[in-house]
């Protein structure tokens, strides 16, 4: 069986937003930082090259495949923020839609300005995720 790519590193999340571009990013990078340890209580966690991510979860795919992921996380990416987590619940279904501006699919909510939403709500759905203590979900070409 495949090991999952995205591995937990020892990069320090400090130094990764330090390197984001553009700066805009890297702002929205170090504010979203800010906002996911206050909810969460956690300090972060590099995942991969670009993911931080906050707490960890124990996942089971439909094949019973098991690993370690994180609850609620995100990527300052050059086109999107990529926010993970958020979507994962009834509540936090029922929560999104007061988010502001975005677009979801499979596990993540993308958004074009940080600024652009409701700060209120977006520490609900980061506290609801993160509350999450297992995953279980749908096998995914390439991970079986």
């Amino acid at each position: 069986m495949a090991e999952l790519k995205t591995q937990k590193t020892d990069v320090p999340v400090a130094d990764f937003l330090a390197g984001v571009e553009p700066e805009k990013r890297r702002v929205e990078g170090e504010r979203l930082h800010a906002i996911f340890s206050s909810v969460t209580g956690d300090p972060g966690v590099m995942w991969g090259p670009t993911m931080v991510g906050y707490g960890e979860m124990t996942y089971t795919y439909a094949s019973g495949k098991t690993g370690v992921w994180f609850p609620v996380g995100f990527a300052p990416r050059k086109a999107k923020l990529s926010l993970y987590g958020l979507r994962e619940t009834a509540e936090q279904q029922e929560l999104l839609p007061a988010l502001g501006p975005h677009t979801e699919s499979m596990g993540c909510v993308y958004a074009n300005r940080l600024d652009a939403l409701d700060d209120d709500v977006l520490r609900q759905l980061i506290a609801l995720g993160f509350a999450r203590k297992d995953f279980r979900g749908v096998d995914y070409p390439g991970q079986s």
